[in-house]
């Protein structure tokens, strides 16, 4: 007789003295840097609004508290992405594409979805390479990974960085073969390629831009002392990109990291695609744009708490 698996609900927070408010939903979420990034936002705004983790994995108790007139949506974040769009009202082409919800926003009183890590990709590129024609533009993309992470980032190098080619490296071929299956499903991964071995990479043109999806652990597996070897051969070829490193917990410096570093690529930490999904985010709620948002004093912050963390 199966067990069934037990639901996570937590109480509603106080938000009486509020004039809006929001949650992060998932589960666990213990060491999320969204509730500081968010509260130092509306703080830095003088809005007298709050963003609650909600460490739940009870549905439909949430979808009762978001839909409360007061608040203006949520961040959505595992094991609920891709489960709560069902539940939602309508969603963006972007999320629609990814096949993952890590934001809602109300239109109309709607509960609309979208997926706001692509943004936070696309910016940590956009506001962080000096000169993209040199670096990234005109050239393959190279995404390393093999979960809804990638997704994002195919989609980004696709549709926002003009990557007609992108090469897929990851330890585990069938989690390569379910992206690269969802993103031609979706109309962008034409120019997909499986880059199984180091001695094939060799043959490829080097790419431009770098976005590793990967936890920060040393290769085992034969299967993930390959994948790093083919990351390396790349890393080593004659044109230097920009490699976007989205690991940043609990240290946003990481092998790969190092790797690309010393072999003379220019390297973005994790931090900025998680802040810049999370502008994004409040772009929607707050309906600023990203120039009238404390950008610089939420980055600070941001730092300063990893740096807390990792001393």
């Amino acid at each position: 007789m199966a067990i069934e698996q037990q639901i996570i609900t937590c109480p509603a927070p106080a938000v009486d003295h509020l004039d809006r408010f929001g949650f992060l939903f998932g589960y666990p979420i213990a060491h999320s840097l969204s509730p500081l990034l968010h509260q130092t936002i509306y703080h830095n705004l003088g809005l007298n609004w709050d963003y609650f983790p909600l460490p739940s994995t009870d549905v439909k108790s949430f979808l009762e508290l978001v839909r409360d007139p007061r608040c203006y949506g949520s961040s959505v974040t595992m094991p609920h992405k891709v489960a709560i769009i069902p539940h939602l009202d309508d969603i963006t082409p972007e999320g629609r594409a990814v096949g993952a919800c890590n934001t809602i926003f109300k239109r109309d009183g709607r509960l609309v979805g979208t997926n706001t890590d692509t943004i936070g990709i696309r910016e940590s590129f956009i506001q962080n390479v000096a000169d993209a024609q040199k670096t990234y533009a005109g050239r393959p993309g190279l995404v390393v990974g093999g979960g809804g992470a990638a997704r994002s980032a195919v989609y980004a190098l696709h549709a926002f960085l003009g990557c007609e080619t992108i090469y897929l490296v990851n330890r585990d071929a069938g989690e390569v073969e379910a992206v690269m299956g969802w993103c031609k499903s979706q109309g962008y991964g034409g120019g997909l390629v499986h880059v199984a071995t180091a001695a094939q990479a060799e043959e490829l043109e080097g790419a431009g831009a770098v976005v590793a999806c990967v936890p920060n652990f040393p290769p085992v597996t034969p299967e993930e002392i390959e994948a790093r070897k083919v990351v390396e051969v790349f890393l080593g070829k004659q044109h230097k990109g920009v490699l976007l490193e989205m690991c940043y917990h609990p240290t946003p410096y990481t092998e790969i990291g190092a790797l690309a570093e010393k072999a003379g690529w220019q390297v973005i930490l994790g931090t900025e695609a998680m802040l810049y999904q999370g502008f994004e985010q409040d772009r929607f709620w707050t309906g600023r744009g990203l120039e009238e948002l404390p950008v610089k004093v939420t980055k600070d912050v941001i730092a300063a708490e990893l740096a807390k963390a990792t001393h």
